[in-house]
């Protein structure tokens, strides 16, 4: 599995020839492909190329004689590539860096060109901004930008008996709150960059987005991956002002119609099992349960809310989210969390 996009940096004096010969040249031999002229200018002080391959891959590449350099680097020459191909031998060595870690003006022009590329292909994510913007690593990675895009256009983002605008529309609203901001690529990357297109992983994961949202409604800043002393990770910590923090966990059953038994609650039961034997054991108590039962249709869900059942730990959140904001659920236990009625 590839990661998500990523910088590449090359300290040292770079020129249009150079670029010519050692990553032009390299592209061509290998996949056929055109040097073109980037569809927005580079920042100041910056020359640039746009790679576009005949296997439908792109590479972008900038660089300097003076520039500031990534975090941690004392800058000076320097060039950047990003890109969802292969990667020429000259950079092999080089040093990698999240978006975050580039120069702000490197990475707000990689993402210009990047979400050009991206609506072109995919014209309805225009409609989106936020949601692109979040998930441009993995919507521009090298193996999960049509799995990753699938799940979003074809597969609602996991909700079920609705429409991709209203799902989209949904996490478009909750990400530019700005809550998760701080941790984008962390969370963005747990889309996965693979080819094969996995709806329960990808529902899972947006299980994790979904409690964020729930949180923020409540009032609480989130944290992602709390690693705690069993050597762990718990998905979130909670926070709010005059309060404890409180560690969440996060886990979202398979609907009945995609895994062998076909009971709502045996799923639930089946789903939380994994985690209370686990890590949550290990841990040996102090986390609250999230049970995000979004990806169930009405009859199913109905049928978990009206029996209730007990998930096997203590204390725990088993809800049901729809994309116009709609949230239903119960607790077990005593949750340290004060949530909506």
């Amino acid at each position: 599995m590839a990661t998500p996009l990523r910088f590449r940096y090359s300290p040292g004096r770079w020129s249009g020839d150079r670029v010519r010969s050692a990553l032009y040249d390299a592209l061509d031999d290998n996949l056929g492909a055109v040097a073109a002229t980037p569809w927005f200018s580079p920042p100041d002080g910056y020359e640039a190329r746009r790679f576009e391959m005949d296997d439908g891959s792109l590479a972008l590449f900038c660089w300097t004689a003076d520039g500031e350099g990534p975090d941690g680097t004392g800058g000076g020459a320097g060039g950047y590539w990003v890109g969802n191909t292969e990667t020429p031998s000259d950079l092999w060595r080089t040093t990698k860096y999240d978006f975050a870690e580039a120069p702000a003006a490197v990475t707000e022009w990689v993402e210009r060109e990047l979400t050009a590329t991206l609506h072109e292909a995919e014209p309805w994510l225009e409609a989106y901004p936020t949601l692109s913007w979040f998930f441009l690593p993995v919507f521009c990675s090298k193996d999960g930008a049509e799995t990753t895009r699938r799940f979003f256009r074809d597969a609602n983002a996991g909700f079920p008996d609705t429409t991709r605008d209203e799902a989209a529309g949904f996490y478009e609203s909750f990400l530019a709150e700005g809550t998760l901001d701080p941790y984008r690529e962390e969370m963005a990357a747990k889309l996965g960059t693979s080819e094969l297109f996995d709806l329960t992983r990808m529902a899972a994961t947006m299980g994790e987005f979904d409690v964020a949202w729930f949180l923020w409604r409540a009032g609480y800043d989130v944290v992602p991956e709390i690693e705690v002393s069993t050597d762990h990770v718990i998905d979130y910590r909670a926070e709010r002002d005059g309060e404890e923090p409180t560690l969440v966990e996060v886990t979202r059953p398979v609907p009945t119609g995609r895994r062998s038994t076909d009971s709502p609650l045996r799923a639930i039961k089946d789903t939380a099992q994994t985690k209370t034997t686990g890590q949550l054991e290990a841990h040996g108590g102090g986390v609250t349960l999230f049970v995000d039962c979004s990806s169930f249709a009405d009859d199913d869900w109905r049928r978990i809310y009206g029996e209730q059942p007990d998930v096997g730990h203590r204390p725990a959140v088993v809800f049901r989210l729809r994309p116009n904001g709609w949230v239903q659920g119960y607790t077990s236990g005593s949750v340290p969390l004060e949530l909506e009625p």
